[in-house]
């Protein structure tokens, strides 16, 4: 009988398909796949290490499954991914009962560190960061069958003062444009109507093959693929946000009108402490553009509040900013003083109980207005592609619309005399809205 492996996949989507490439050369190498951490006889954290949460979370999850090494039947545990890259050695010494660590340039030899471990070696694979995925690869998707992430390149070069991505993921690489239509063919074939497009900065796309912006090129290929439904786009850079990716995007019914972009603070000041280009004045005209070229746009962002040098005057220009663009969904994250980063030698750090007041006074203005964009849509009639039968919500369907990504926006609440299927793509009639949610009917 086959040895069973499980894996508990960590922090972002791009770790995520990271997860599923790990998933599938396991598979591919005779293991059986469980997700019942208790029968597994070896277990796989694929960690994230990018704000101090996200460390924690990792190390927490790596603790409470060596749990299984003492009072279950596992053998052999490995740490892989963003802690792995970051902290190998800290990792051996103060977690005993780890077997192996493998970074992120790593992930495809993942198997072969498994079967290590069982022999008796504790294992060490990280060096050059990142692994660049291409079509051939192996993959299980652990996402609903109608959804699939597809990572569009790894790494990044902007260099962002509070950030660890180049050091864990390396400098950006693009992969080419018949690779990814490919994978995304195969992943249609298999049942998938929505792809969502995932990298470090998915509108720096091509520039380092190509020598030039490829994203609209790659939207239109995508496009042509019979099948696929909805094209969604995340981790949007906004100075790569050029008048042909708008005009493809507003072109083509398939693309969602949705874009998530993190634009981190809108204090001129703080953004050259952060090392981001653009400006205040920069984004206001982008989201004018953005929502004047394509009706209906949903759009995204986040904010990072409490970075170094941040007086209330900048915080209150980011406030200023927020009410003034009205952005449908937003997330703010207070600052993470992350080790080897620019920001985190620099001077006047805010304190931790600022830090979270400002956070909170944020999201109290952002709440606002979120229920505010919500409930213009009272009345509206909208496509959702249906996730199930809520679990929170008794008697009522659960789907999202063009403008809701999976997991980080809301959900659309459906009421149906009719049998409705994960995959289905419906016409509901919003009837009331909170500052999340969507609710409405199904019409036919």
């Amino acid at each position: 009988m086959a040895l069973k492996v499980g894996l508990v996949s960590l922090g972002c989507p791009k770790n995520l398909v990271d997860s599923e490439i790990m998933l599938g050369f396991i598979k591919e190498s005779g293991f059986a796949i469980t997700s019942m951490e208790q029968d597994a006889d070896v277990l796989v954290i694929n960690t994230c290490s990018f704000i101090d949460e996200a460390k924690e979370e990792s190390i927490n999850t790596i603790l409470e499954l060596t749990r299984h090494k003492v009072e279950g039947k596992c053998k052999s545990i490995l740490v892989a991914g963003c802690l792995a890259q970051r902290y190998p050695q800290e990792l051996l010494l103060e977690i005993p009962e780890t077997d192996g660590l493998v970074g992120t340039g790593f992930i495809t030899e993942i198997a072969g560190a498994i079967r290590r471990t069982l022999n008796g070696e504790r294992v060490l694979l990280v060096g050059a960061p990142g692994c660049l995925h291409q079509a051939g690869y192996p993959r299980i998707q652990a996402t609903p069958s109608h959804t699939a992430y597809l990572q569009i390149a790894e790494g990044c070069d902007n260099c962002c003062s509070y950030c660890v991505i180049p050091e864990i993921r390396g400098p950006y690489r693009s992969r080419k444009i018949e690779d990814v239509l490919d994978e995304a063919a195969g992943l249609v074939s298999r049942g998938v109507k929505e792809l969502i497009l995932t990298a470090q900065d998915t509108t720096r796309y091509g520039i380092d093959l190509y020598s030039r912006l490829a994203l609209d090129e790659l939207l239109t290929g995508l496009a042509e693929i019979e099948g696929l439904v909805w094209i969604r786009i995340l981790y949007a850079y906004p100075t790569y946000i050029t008048d042909k990716l708008i005009s493809t995007m507003a072109a083509d019914k398939k693309i969602c009108r949705y874009l998530d972009i993190p634009l981190q603070h809108a204090s001129d000041t703080m953004l050259k402490r952060m090392n981001r280009d653009g400006s205040r004045k920069a984004y206001v005209r982008l989201i004018e553009k953005l929502r004047l070229s394509i009706p209906g746009i949903t759009l995204r962002s986040t904010f990072i509040v409490g970075f170094p040098g941040e007086t209330e005057e900048d915080f209150q220009d980011l406030l200023d900013f927020m009410a003034q663009v009205k952005l449908d969904r937003v997330g703010i994250f207070v600052y993470s003083r992350e080790e080897g980063t620019a920001a985190a030698k620099m001077d006047r750090q805010v304190p931790e109980d600022i830090k979270t007041e400002r956070r909170d006074r944020a999201m109290e203005i952002q709440q606002k207005i979120s229920l505010e964009m919500n409930q213009k849509k009272i009345g509206d009639t909208v496509t959702v592609l249906v996730e199930g039968i809520s679990s929170e919500d008794a008697g009522l369907y659960e789907g999202r619309s063009e403008g809701d990504a999976p997991d980080i926006d809301g959900r659309v609440l459906i009421k149906s005399n009719r049998d409705l299927k994960p995959g289905d793509f419906v016409k509901v009639l919003i009837e009331s809205a909170s500052w999340y949610d969507l609710y409405g009917k199904h019409v036919v």
